[in-house]
């Protein structure tokens, strides 16, 4: 059964480095896609980044959202078991309810489609990120 958990979250201020972690079970990384994603009261879910394997070339191809490039780092285990994103130099905009996610994979598309919440249909719970300057 494919199920996504995260942890990490917490409050904390700005810059400095935190963690979230997803939990990835039920899928393999050859034929998924997994992204974060992150809701601030009152806006749209946004895609922060994701990660799809890059086929029958070797390695993983990530894609990030332009308000975190640089800051932030997708990364995953060997097995894939466990999704992470690595949040560094945090900002208060960066306050909002963090998500993983998995969907599909196709080489046809880009960032604008790995990282549009439409693409993705299966959802962990959420772990909060609060930061204060």
């Amino acid at each position: 059964q494919e199920q996504l958990v995260e942890s990490g979250g917490g409050s904390v201020q700005t810059g400095g480095s935190l963690r979230l972690s997803c939990a990835v079970s039920g899928y393999s990384y050859r034929d998924y896609s997994v992204g974060w994603f992150r809701q601030a009261p009152g806006k749209e879910r946004e895609g922060v980044a994701a990660i799809r394997s890059a086929g029958q070339m070797s390695g993983l191809i990530k894609y990030y959202a332009d308000s975190v490039k640089g800051r932030f780092t997708i990364s995953y285990d060997n097995a894939w078991n466990t999704l992470y994103l690595k949040m560094s130099t945090r900002k208060p905009e960066d306050s909002a309810m963090y998500y993983c996610a998995a969907g599909p994979r196709s080489p046809t598309f880009g960032g604008y489609w790995y990282l549009n919440p439409e693409t993705y249909n299966v959802w962990g719970q959420g772990t909060q990120v609060t930061v204060s300057s």
